[in-house]
């Protein structure tokens, strides 16, 4: 492999946004590693992707994020190809009607704890200078809270444990039919994306000291089979903000993004 090229992972990557993304990042000559649950649907999505004549490379792999080995299974792959990932974009994600413990804990372990998973098994693989992009959502900005619930998860010294403890605190509450007294809102979408917000902020701090740089994204509303037909945005519209935090120069970490410009946590 050409030692110019960089490398691009995305994950929940076989349609919609992550596909998208890949092929934005492809057209830049990345090489591409487009991952998905089913290795068969990443497969295809590849091949299509090869077809029409992009300048990188892009390949298939298999990656379920809610899966506690696969992540695990992927970077082990890698490794002994000695694949570098010079950009980890963390899109997997799901948005599941109506509001119970199961959806509360499946959204959670997808969106949540998936991509803190995920980034854990790869970060041996991302080198110093390396760049993480978490597809977030305005619906995930931190005034859907109640106000003595904002303020623990703004805390500039929060900690991972502490941070996973408030979003399995939200998965009792809505089981205990208690989520609203406790200061939440009655999506678990949105909850997923307020953590994912903060666990940003967290491992920006975190590898600070390795000049890894890690903001979310905010593509907006989408027109995705989870967007649906009537959102404002096309896929590419939304696609490119994400390209945008993956390739700019600008060095800023820890922040919070759509359309290049900075948003409200």
């Amino acid at each position: 492999m050409n030692a110019a090229i960089r490398t691009a992972l995305v994950t929940g990557a076989n349609r919609g946004l992550g596909l998208e993304t890949c092929r934005q990042l492809a057209r830049r000559g990345f090489r591409v590693l487009l991952t998905g649950r089913d290795e068969r649907d990443a497969a295809t999505a590849a091949r299509a992707l090869g077809q029409q004549g992009t300048a990188g490379i892009v390949e298939a792999h298999r990656l379920d994020v809610a899966d506690g080995a696969s992540p695990a299974a992927l970077a082990a792959d890698l490794a002994r190809d000695a694949t570098a990932i010079d950009v980890l974009v963390n899109n997997a994600g799901i948005a599941l009607d109506g509001l119970s413990a199961d959806v509360a804990r499946r959204t959670l372990d997808v969106n949540f704890f998936g991509t803190m998973r995920a980034t854990d098994a790869l970060l041996p693989r991302i080198p110093s200078g390396g760049n993480i992009v978490n597809v977030s959502s305005g619906m995930g900005e931190s005034s859907c809270l109640a106000p003595l619930l904002r303020k623990r998860f703004l805390a500039p010294d929060l900690t991972r444990d502490q941070l996973a403890l408030l979003m399995e605190s939200f998965v009792r509450d809505v089981e205990r039919g208690r989520h609203v007294e406790a200061g939440w809102p009655s999506s678990a979408y949105r909850v997923s994306k307020v953590g994912l917000n903060a666990l940003t902020r967290i491992l920006a701090r975190e590898l600070a000291g390795r000049s890894i740089r890690v903001n979310a994204v905010c593509p907006g509303w989408v027109r995705t089979d989870m967007g649906g037909a009537g959102a404002s945005r096309s896929v590419d519209e939304g696609a490119a903000s994400i390209v945008w935090a993956a390739t700019t120069e600008d060095a800023r970490t820890g922040g919070f993004f759509r359309d290049g410009r900075a948003i409200s946590w």
